[in-house]
């Protein structure tokens, strides 16, 4: 370790160190408030100016900040935002919280990424720590990263700076897990990165996991939510054929947990929404092409979840024709947009999808959330919620959709005032011949 890295250890286990974030989402917010709260000075880069006044402000815009929080550690001065990124140079840790979207052909975008390391190697001043925390495809803080700040900054890697690579676990509206207690994984590309970055992240965090380099690393949070993508894909598709045999899925479920080993219960659904399941898992099928390598079991996991959409609108399209009435011109109160219950989050929701399905058929669509007042789906659709559920609204409508199964649904409501119901989340427990569930 050299005299750099030795003078930045020691201003980290001294609390000393300040700690540039870029991008303040979902990720990068909550992990500037918990380093914030904890006593070290928090500097968060922000393009959006609305967003980096809202900060300083104390205007909390994620749900997972707790009431106070964010307030107190801007009035207390231990975090602030700003637009202008020459200030990374003030910054002896920096954290890239950006997002990492696919495009159309479900191939990574790195424009983020690129673009933030540009940022970060045309600032940074000499002894700089590095933390990538954006899901990527295994590679990328060796590959993609280190030219790019190597090249912006004239400084080389293991003298002037060090990367690493900790992806962000974060489960939008999770009552028991948060930023601060859910473990972390740490690879530093080097001993030296390694050691800065148990440092760094020891900081605020309880519990870390250190890993042999960044490759394994971000090839943790693949398997990770590659695991789930493929479970719950196997249970959807189990969920259709259930359905063609009159056996309940849910009830299938139910007695398979009573399996006291060797089972996980996964929940089928309308397909699979958020920032990582849908997506990440594509992040490993682009890189394993670079070695010759094809994923099937992603492809087909991928292609079952596509498919769930379309299969959602032919089950409605059944459950009205059942009663005697076309789907063109229906009458359709979808009840949730979000990707999960009890959050505000509606990306990559298959509810916006299932709408978009059900869109092209003509229906008449409506939606309630209380969540989120407003929706725009991938085909640029654009709907604003209810401004509640109401006796009339529910039986006004000839089929009602439950896409979310928020807890502040009341389900005997529901069955009581409506006319027909296609419950895609098994939120109606008790039998009804108007209700059909996924």
């Amino acid at each position: 370790m050299n005299s750099a890295a030795q003078k930045l250890l020691e201003k980290l286990e001294k609390r000393e160190a300040v700690i540039g974030i870029l991008g303040l989402g979902y990720v990068g917010l909550p992990l500037a408030v918990v380093f914030a709260r904890k006593n070290v000075r928090v500097i968060g880069f922000e393009k959006s100016g609305k967003k980096a006044k809202a900060v300083n402000d104390g205007k909390n815009y994620i749900g997972d900040i707790k009431p106070g929080e964010l307030e107190a550690v801007t009035a207390d001065g231990m975090l602030r935002a700003t637009t202008d990124f020459s200030e990374i140079g003030k910054c002896d840790a920096v954290i890239i919280c950006v997002p990492t979207p696919l495009d159309k052909f479900k191939k990574p975008d790195m424009s983020y990424i690129e673009s933030a390391c540009a940022e970060i190697g045309k600032y940074m001043k000499s002894g700089t720590f590095i933390s990538l925390e954006s899901t990527t495809y295994p590679t990328t803080t060796e590959n993609l990263m280190r030219p790019i700040i190597e090249r912006e900054s004239g400084m080389k890697l293991d003298e002037d700076f060090w990367l690493c690579f900790s992806a962000e676990r974060v489960d939008p509206g999770n009552k028991n897990y948060h930023t601060e207690n859910t473990p972390k994984v740490v690879g530093g590309l080097g001993e030296t990165a390694q050691k800065l970055g148990m440092a760094m992240y020891g900081l605020a965090i309880t519990t870390l996991h250190p890993v042999s380099s960044p490759r394994v690393s971000e090839m943790v949070k693949i398997l990770e939510n590659t695991y789930r993508l493929v479970n719950i894909s196997l249970v959807n598709e189990l969920a259709l054929l259930c359905g063609k045999m009159d056996i309940s899925i849910w009830e299938v479920i139910e007695a398979a947990k009573t399996k006291p080993y060797g089972f996980q219960a996964f929940y089928p659904g309308p397909g699979i929404g958020g920032h990582c399941i849908p997506l990440d898992p594509f992040y490993l099928e682009y890189i394993a092409k670079n070695y010759n390598f094809d994923l099937t079991m992603i492809n087909t996991a991928g292609n079952i979840n596509n498919q769930m959409p379309h299969r959602m609108a032919v089950k409605i399209s059944f459950a009205l024709n059942k009663h005697k009435k076309p789907l063109n011109g229906s009458k359709i109160l979808f009840l949730g947009a979000a990707y999960k219950p009890d959050i505000d989050d509606d990306r990559e929701s298959p509810a916006l999808l299932v709408i978009d399905e059900i869109a092209k058929k003509q229906a008449d669509i409506s939606y309630y959330d209380p969540f989120i007042p407003k929706i725009v789906t991938e085909h640029g659709r654009e709907y604003t919620s209810l401004p509640m559920l109401t006796e009339e609204a529910l039986a006004d409508a000839d089929c009602v959709v439950i896409t979310t199964n928020h807890g502040v649904f009341d389900a005997d409501f529901i069955v009581e005032h409506s006319r027909l119901i296609v419950d895609l989340r098994n939120a109606i427990k008790v039998k009804s011949p108007k209700v059909f569930k996924l």
